[in-house]
């Protein structure tokens, strides 16, 4: 299985980190350490649904699932746990 705190933090520092020796830890609010603006979630929202093969519906786009690693990891933990078995 894939590491998704990794998976995304490497998408953040390639896509939105403003020059080097930027660090994201787990806990870290996207919104409050300006890393992300709305644009920025959806664009991170796309990344989660394609990499880990999940769909976000419209009702999970809150900060409790996508404001930090380990609320990302928490989500799609989740969404795995409720995919019916293939």
């Amino acid at each position: 299985m894939q590491d998704v705190k990794q998976a995304v933090r490497q998408f953040l520092l390639d896509n939105f980190a403003m020059g080097g020796g930027v660090t994201i830890a787990d806990d870290t609010s996207f919104m409050e350490a300006h890393i992300l603006d709305s644009t920025g979630f959806i664009e991170l929202i796309t990344y989660i649904e394609e990499t880990f093969g999940l769909a976000v519906d419209d009702e999970e786009m809150l900060p409790e699932n996508f404001d930090s690693l380990a609320n990302i990891e928490g989500y799609v933990a989740r969404k795995r746990a409720q995919a019916p078995a293939a």
